[in-house]
């Protein structure tokens, strides 16, 4: 199927100047991301531009263009210039590819130099590049950036949104602890302790008589005997993750230097932190090996776990289960810090509510902290074995060791070897047994099930009717993530999905996660909107639970949409600004449609999603400028009724909201069909169904 598009808006943005010494790409592109989802870019493509781009390597071009997802944009660009060709010729490409990847860009007038004209964009935003200070991003989205400096006042203000009486609590426990370092401070391990004033033997973290504790704050014993206590901000999981961070080389190389001059003072990661490295190429493990500094990750437990996606989509694997426990019985608002590209609730871990963004190096530097209510930059990170407190500024790496290091590590021939054959696989995916014939053969297996899209469907499109009588299935706010709609993570022993797991004769341990039983529908439709941090404004509880109307029973999404369906009832979803953000996650247009949705009312969409829901025969309908759920007065109890859509020729849409004892609410919705095909994908009742259709054409 071809792909269709409005013609897009082309922002410029404009860069002056050069990054200082402290800043990172990481730091860089978290203050681009705060600042074009800002500026308001969905749909839109951005092109970066200006005197500044010749001062950054293509790495962190790199890190910026990856990070297009999260800043809201189709894509993100740069035009060629001699980096780039500077880069193909590091990374193995041909000398007649790069010969004409020059002599092309240079004739169609798009190869840049410092005497290029400024192009002509829709709309244009600039920065200095030295304004760029270290940061962080959370703890629920990319563009919530916070300054480092600012890292410890903006966490306990973050954390009053989590529980106000908690954030009341230790904040009288920070300003009582920030007089008393080292014993605010505790170190990794047990045999210290007698250095810090405190008994051999006491646990980690332990207060010394007359500080203030948070009334929250629980001792833990792991297996290994490790002992401390568990509190709000602590971090839990530091995971040196994702394909944007990893694949640059200035920032993993600076992670690894950061650890061996932490050890050389003697830190730890503190026993209560989950550590781990999961790169995007195994190039990047080749250069921290050639370097020598893959055994200063591996001292501080940031072993090599696998390549590609793993806690930046929800795999980094179950917390201990004595933390895990103590967090539960609690309810502590604890922490991951990770080099990943996105932190939405529920996303990391169930455990963790506050997930925080940040370059590598900060992650290592997170572990050796272990919590994220302290300065950073002025308080210590913890003593060196004469009790000399150690700060960030101390074991920061030198950028210029940095550079050093990345031109000495990185050679040629480590592109050629890892991918010249890169699409044999090894030896597992050669010994993978292929069925033979036209049609797949059906297992039986609870990871891939033939799916239900086809059942019952007719021959001839059914065409685009008027919704009549429906239900409101969630009424949501703001940001509502597709991480929030699909989760990828653990699936819950307790929840439809693992209550269908166990019928199956599938064990807990076995459950994996939602993300690995994606070919299984009857898995994912139990998982849509079963994220345990959604927010359905029907019920007063979090997670996947909604209200059955008209008889107002709480019950599970799942249950609800099932007894809806029995019925006959479609459904609707009402919701906020920016519905469906994040990943391009296919299931969570999927799950919808599986779930009896048949429209969204939202007052703006996330573009990925938008056309997604359209192609499961989802209509997308938008509130009318200056509108949304609240101001017109719909509690989410409603039979809501859409009108006429004009086999989706319709540019607005009549819909009218009933309740019982209260005047009918009408207005008029946008119809956000936006091309030719939307349409005919809306009429076919969805685009699996076109593509059948057209191959029996």
């Amino acid at each position: 199927q071809p792909v269709s598009m409005l013609l897009p808006q082309v922002v410029g943005f404009k860069l002056h100047g050069n990054l200082p010494k402290a800043a990172t790409a990481t730091d860089l592109v978290l203050t681009v991301t705060e600042m074009l989802r800002e500026r308001g870019v969905v749909g839109k493509f951005v092109e970066f531009y200006g005197p500044g781009l010749s001062t950054l390597a293509l790495a962190d071009r790199a890190t910026l263009g990856n990070m297009s997802p999260e800043f809201g944009s189709t894509c993100a660009i740069f035009p060629p210039d001699a980096e780039t060709l500077r880069y193909l010729e590091l990374t193995g490409r041909p000398t007649e590819t790069i010969e004409l990847v020059d002599a092309y860009a240079r004739q169609q007038g798009t190869f840049h130099t410092a005497e290029s004209a400024d192009p002509a964009f829709s709309d244009t935003l600039e920065l200095e590049l030295d304004t760029v200070v270290p940061s962080i991003a959370g703890p629920k989205r990319p563009q919530d950036r916070v300054a480092l400096s600012d890292s410890k006042p903006a966490f306990l203000e973050a954390l009053k949104e989590f529980d106000e009486e908690a954030s009341h609590e230790l904040s009288a426990y920070d300003e009582a602890l920030d007089e008393s370092f080292p014993a605010s401070d505790p170190p990794g391990e047990d045999h210290v302790s007698s250095e810090l004033g405190k008994p051999a033997g006491a646990p980690v973290g332990m207060a010394l008589e007359g500080e203030r504790c948070s009334k929250d704050k629980i001792a833990v014993t792991l297996e290994d005997g490790a002992r401390f206590d568990l509190d709000h901000g602590r971090v839990v999981i530091a995971a040196i993750t994702s394909c944007t961070n990893t694949s640059n080389p200035y920032v993993m190389v600076g992670a690894g230097l950061l650890a061996r001059n932490a050890l050389a003072r003697g830190l730890k990661r503190k026993p209560w932190v989950k550590t781990s490295l999961a790169p995007g190429s195994t190039v990047v493990t080749d250069y921290l090996d050639n370097a020598g500094l893959t055994r200063y990750l591996d001292d501080l437990q940031f072993n090599l776990v696998g390549y590609g996606c793993t806690t930046c989509i929800g795999n980094s694997g179950p917390l201990a289960p004595e933390i895990s426990a103590a967090i539960d019985e609690k309810d502590l608002v604890v922490c991951s810090v990770l080099s990943g590209n996105r932190n939405f609730e529920g996303r990391i871990s169930q455990d963790v509510k506050a997930n925080y963004l940040a370059s590598p190096p900060l992650v290592v530097a997170y572990a050796l902290a272990g919590r994220m209510d302290i300065d950073i930059q002025a308080d210590p990170l913890g003593t060196d074995p004469d009790g000399v407190p150690v700060y960030l500024d101390d074991i920061w790496p030198d950028p210029e060791e940095v550079s050093r290091v990345v031109g000495e590590s990185i050679r040629r021939e480590m592109f050629e070897k890892n991918y010249g054959d890169v699409f044999k696989g090894d030896q597992n995916w050669q010994d993978v047994s292929v069925p033979e014939g036209d049609r797949y053969t059906w297992p039986d297996s609870t990871y891939v099930r033939k799916p239900s899209f086809f059942e019952d469907m007719p021959a001839d499109p059914p065409g685009l009717k008027p919704i009549e009588n429906a239900r409101v299935l969630a009424k949501l706010g703001d940001s509502i993530t597709t991480d929030h709609i699909s989760p990828a993570g653990a699936i819950k022993k307790d929840s439809p999905a693992g209550a269908w797991l166990v019928e199956q004769g599938v064990g807990p341990a076995e459950f994996n996660s939602y993300g690995s039983r994606r070919g299984n529908h009857e898995v994912m439709v139990r998982g849509t909107f079963a994220n345990i941090r959604l927010r359905n404004q029907l019920v007063e509880k979090s997670g996947g639970y909604t209200r059955h109307f008209p008889d107002g029973v709480e019950t599970s999404i799942f249950e609800a949409s099932r007894q809806y369906q029995a019925d006959g009832v479609p459904l609707v979803v009402l919701a906020g600004k920016e519905y469906g953000s994040g990943s391009s996650r296919d299931w969570a247009a999927k799950g919808t449609r599986l779930l009896g949705v048949r429209a969204v009312i939202a007052e703006s969409y996330e573009r990925i999603h938008r056309s997604n829901l359209i192609g499961m025969g989802v209509v997308p309908l938008q509130y009318p400028e200056g509108e949304s759920t609240d101001s017109l007065g719909l509690t989410g109890e409603e039979v809501i009724t859409i009108g006429d859509l004009q086999g989706g020729e319709a540019k607005t849409v009549m819909v009218t909201a009933e309740r019982e004892g209260v005047d009918a609410v009408t207005f008029e919705a946008k119809v956000r069909l936006d091309t030719p095909n939307e349409i005919r994908y809306i009429n076919n009742d969805g685009i699996l169904q076109t593509v059948l259709r057209d191959l029996n054409a």
